[in-house]
């Protein structure tokens, strides 16, 4: 009788410690939150509604409304496509809802769940342009496209010339301007690109014979693919789905679509647009890249003082310490340094915010460049004034302080300042890690209206009074260190 009591205890401490059939089955709802990454530039797919500000798209609300299926919230992660499989990996977020295209090589690395849209490739060429009829007529042409796309390898292996650009938008820009021949894209995106803006720049010139077929990415071996194609399954057989790509695209996903309504709502002028993103532009100036700067810099001149000294002491160790530090950030590309510190450092256990990971690959990057800025201003400094200060009973910290420092400080000045305004402009490679600055928020509203001239030429008015003031700055901080210049 006790061992059958034993028994029935060890068998319930058993199925008490395994995994719930929730937790096997449903990881999605065990979580209870749904993280989904998207561009947000991406229109009409992925982007900011020009009215409210909102994230809006017909990925993005297939992906709400696949939340509200399995009755949790959705968060939304955006980041560029270029950079997003890289943030998947790293755990940023579950699932991307962004027009994967499934093909085998993406089979092969991650969970793709069924098709919630399907087109087929077109080629788009100006309007004027009658040289293109078939696919084999792209040959020698150049196509933009861009590089992690299916579209990028259908151009190449037809014989064009691929110029890589960030997204669709891009692409149709440098082809109205003149500049490439032809864009290969889903036909969704056309359709939807030619309903929304009415533009009789371009034309669908030729079918590429190719079917396209758009779902979820996540993580291989996540089990996550049993809940999204469930919730998928039933959204299409409620009409949810018709619903929401006939909202966002005028056409049925479901199939190779056409278009329903050549006709385009009134868009806003150039310059109601400018005037609309005045603020949000300065506002992300004022909340992302001015103290992404001031703090960065402010970092890095510790460090840079820190990499100096250390450059100029005695000690053999330590001076090649920091050869090789200032060695390996002058000679890889801040962009390497940003993607190692958020998307590598996480396949380590090390996973860091956007914001920090941006503070302290910038840190990092100034302190690298300005240590060589301060170690040659303090060898500029006479040696006989070490050698005065020594006479006078100074000690080496004491020597620094009063009189080398003060004096070098004046000489470093320009080269720090330029460092400085420098800093400002690379603030916007932190769009590429998750960080909403200036440009990545010129990017956003520039994506569904393709105003790019007047949005990013904003963008670089704003950049361009920051650094104006930075420059009255330094002339002010130059003056005042004139006094500790030895005459």
């Amino acid at each position: 009788m006790l061992a059958v009591v034993v028994l029935a205890a060890l068998l319930t401490a058993l199925t008490a410690c395994g995994p719930t059939a929730t937790d096997s089955d449903e990881p999605i709802k065990a979580a209870g939150v749904l993280r989904v990454g998207t561009e947000g530039v991406y229109s009409p797919f992925s982007y900011h509604d020009a009215a409210t500000g909102q994230l809006v798209g017909y990925d993005v609300d297939v992906a709400r409304a696949v939340g509200d299926k399995l009755g949790v919230p959705v968060e939304f992660v955006e980041t560029p496509w270029d950079s997003i499989f890289a943030a998947l990996e790293a755990d940023r977020f579950d699932i991307v809802a962004n027009e994967v295209t499934i093909n085998p090589e993406r089979q092969a690395k991650y969970d793709l769940s069924q098709p919630y849209s399907v087109g087929e490739g077109v080629i788009v060429t100006r309007a004027d342009d009658d040289s293109i009829t078939s696919l084999a007529d792209v040959k020698g042409k150049v196509a933009a496209e861009n590089a992690t796309s299916n579209w990028s390898k259908v151009a190449r292996d037809a014989g064009a010339r691929v110029e890589t650009v960030e997204g669709f938008t891009q692409a149709i820009t440098l082809l109205s301007q003149g500049r490439v021949d032809l864009v290969i894209n889903d036909s969704i995106a056309v359709y939807a690109y030619l309903a929304e803006t009415g533009d009789t720049a371009v034309k669908i010139a030729a079918n590429v014979g190719e079917k396209s077929e758009q779902g979820f990415a996540a993580r291989k071996n996540s089990g996550m693919l049993p809940e999204l194609n469930g919730a998928l399954d039933e959204l299409r057989a409620d009409g949810t789905l018709a619903s929401i790509s006939e909202k966002y695209l005028k056409a049925n996903a479901t199939g190779a679509p056409a278009p329903t309504d050549a006709g385009a709502a009134q868009p806003r002028s150039t310059w109601q647009l400018i005037g609309d993103n005045l603020w949000p532009l300065a506002k992300a100036a004022i909340t992302m890249t001015i103290p992404l700067t001031i703090i960065s810099f402010a970092i890095g001149l510790v460090i840079a003082l820190a990499v100096a000294l250390a450059r100029l002491s005695s000690n053999l160790a330590l001076s090649n310490i920091a050869r090789f530090y200032i060695s390996v950030i002058r000679g890889t590309p801040l962009l390497v340094q940003l993607f190692i510190v958020f998307f590598a450092l996480p396949e380590f256990g090390v996973r860091i915010d956007p914001f920090p990971a941006a503070v302290i690959a910038f840190s990092l990057n100034v302190g690298g460049y300005a240590a060589e800025i301060i170690r040659s201003a303090i060898q500029s400094i006479p040696k006989g004034q070490w050698e005065a200060a020594e006479t006078i009973g100074l000690n080496y910290t004491g020597t620094l302080r009063r009189i080398i420092l003060p004096q070098a400080a004046r000489v470093a000045v320009p080269p720090l300042s330029n460092t400085l305004i420098s800093l400002v402009k690379d603030t916007s490679l932190a769009s590429t890690i998750l960080v909403t600055e200036l440009l990545r928020t010129a990017q956003i509203a520039a994506a569904p209206t393709f105003e790019f001239f007047a949005l990013y030429g904003t963008a670089a008015v704003y950049y361009w009074v920051i650094c104006l003031v930075l420059s009255f700055g330094q002339s002010r901080l130059e003056h005042r260190l004139e006094r500790y210049v030895a005459r």
